[in-house]
């Protein structure tokens, strides 16, 4: 589908802006680390410029029809300005990954400025190790995870060479900003494109009665599931408190190979095992809260990608959530895995996505103030208690002007009342958790991460011998002059407490001297 000029806001897209407040920022991005020195800022700036045209939304910024006469729409802006989306910054000495999380968790703290494209790129020099970081930053209005991942490619090759600039490009002209009559015409033009496809479904179903009454129940179904999920609402819990705007960013390397070798052996998918270990190390860190965990089952709202291969590559939402459980209660790693995987199952088998899609569909008709008051209850903190998304990304290595993208960490975001949101990124290999947090909420961020750690080594340990990942015998990965080398928040002034030292043995160690070793072989190859 084009990116044009006048294109009006899905329902979901615009539920988006609708849910974001002073202390819940609605931006999504992510921390991808080169190996190598980064490129002059003129030089990335000058890639960057090479690549806009074939993301024609990353130009545009919103406006709303006069009286919130119906949804925003996308239109040129007359004012974009590169350098401003595309910042430098530098990091001070020693240029720690800790520093580097810092920096990402004080920019996902500000929010993205409605009257400009929604979008900010930060290229960060100065991280130890002779490496180099992006962060990225866009509107959840813009662009939904799995999107953003094919995005990547615009920015990203799969060579170390990067691709030839086309010659032929002509230099973009915005379009004239539309007036009211013309914004209130796109809308209504919007709205009734909604309604023709609508009418068009009718006349399908109409021809074919046998399918569509069996798609009908289905989405009756749905629908009825998802009121039945509001009146079950999600435990409370010390995660479900009023937030602030200021957010913590750590990070865990995992290996996917470690992932696969634990749903070989004990059934269950990639997904059912990164829930199960999301809910170990809850489990962990209530306890060391005190709180007590017999019979409590809390709630992720884990985003489903619905997007057909027809629109990989464009921009927008194609999402539908779905309510999965994290028994934090099962203490035997085992049962927990099987208790998950049922459950996921069980959704699966339900209504809930077809559920969810129905309501997005209907939702295209609805006006501004109804759609408002719709986006809402997705997010109220009654279901659920915090958001688990995983993302697949590219099991190949990818290249920014000659420089290999070594680790890709999510950013996810806080609805309002919700302390903390886990994404999950798999590249190259490799599995990446983002944990963001709330500043104030979560001081003890670090318990996740490890109980993260903790976690997958026990569902490791419980598979059998033969179907366990071998660990190769490899050299310690880069050395940190910080006590903790687990990658979180702060800098030579810790602002976290020290929950003690990363394990030297387990998943995330073996992935750390993974990367170590890759580093070392890469520049070895560079000085041949």
């Amino acid at each position: 589908m084009p990116q044009r000029h006048l294109d009006r806001l899905s329902s979901t897209d615009a539920s988006f802006l609708h849910q974001e407040g002073p202390t819940s920022h609605m931006h999504i991005g992510g921390v991808l680390v080169f190996d190598g020195p980064p490129p002059d800022i003129t030089q990335y700036l000058d890639h960057v410029r090479s690549r806009l045209h074939l993301v024609p939304r990353y130009r545009q910024k919103l406006t709303t029809p006069p009286l919130e006469t119906g949804r925003p729409l996308w239109v040129d802006d007359p004012d974009f300005n590169l350098e401003y989306h595309v910042r430098q910054t530098a990091l001070p000495g020693p240029g720690t990954e800790e520093q580097l999380f810092l920096l990402a968790a004080r920019i996902a703290s500000q929010p993205l400025d409605r009257a400009k494209p929604l979008w900010e790129n930060w290229l960060v020099e100065g991280l130890e190790g002779d490496r180099f970081a992006l962060i990225s930053k866009t509107h959840h209005a813009l662009v939904d995870g799995v999107s953003g991942v094919d995005l990547a490619t615009v920015l990203l090759d799969l060579e170390p060479s990067a691709a030839p600039r086309p010659d032929d490009l002509e230099p973009w002209r915005p379009r004239p900003e539309p007036s009211s009559v013309e914004l209130v015409a796109a809308g209504v033009r919007g709205l009734a494109g909604a309604a023709v496809g609508l009418l068009e479904r009718t006349v399908s179903a109409a021809a074919q009665p046998a399918r569509s009454l069996g798609v009908l129940r289905d989405a009756a179904e749905g629908v009825g599931e998802i009121v039945w999920a509001g009146l079950n609402p999600a435990p409370e819990t010390p995660l479900n408190v009023e937030i602030g705007p200021h957010r913590r960013y750590v990070v865990v390397r995992h290996r996917l190979d470690d992932y696969k070798a634990v749903k070989n052996a004990l059934g269950g998918t990639v997904n059912d095992v990164l829930l199960t270990v999301v809910s170990g190390a809850l489990a962990r860190w209530l306890h060391s809260r005190g709180v007590r965990t017999e019979g409590l089952e809390m709630r992720a709202l884990v985003p489903v990608s619905v997007r057909t291969e027809a629109q990989r590559g464009t921009l927008g939402n194609q999402l539908a959530a779905m309510r999965g459980p994290l028994p934090v209660y099962i203490h035997d790693p085992v049962a927990r895995l099987e208790f998950v995987r049922r459950a996921m199952d069980g959704l699966k088998e339900s209504k809930q996505a077809v559920g969810a899609a129905t309501l997005a569909a209907v939702n295209n008709l609805a006006p501004p103030t109804v759609l408002a008051q719709a986006s809402r209850l997705q997010f109220s903190t009654r279901l659920f208690n915090l958001l688990v998304t995983n993302i697949p990304g590219p099991q190949f290595p990818l290249y920014l002007l000659g420089r290999r993208l070594e680790d890709l960490f999510p950013l996810a975001f806080l609805p309002k009342n919700h302390a903390l949101a886990v994404a999950v990124m798999s590249y190259n290999g490799a599995i990446d958790y983002g944990l963001l947090a709330d500043y104030d909420a979560l001081p003890d961020i670090d318990v996740i991460a490890d109980g993260i750690d903790a976690s997958l080594r026990e569902l490791l340990e419980a598979a059998p011998r033969s179907a366990r990942p071998t660990a190769a015998s490899e050299p310690p990965a880069r050395s940190s002059p910080t006590s903790n080398d687990s990658a979180r928040n702060g800098d030579s002034d810790r602002i976290l407490p020290t929950a003690g030292g990363r394990p030297k043995r387990g998943p995330a160690a073996d992935m750390r001297a993974k990367r170590g070793r890759g580093s070392q072989t890469s520049r070895k190859g560079q000085s041949d």
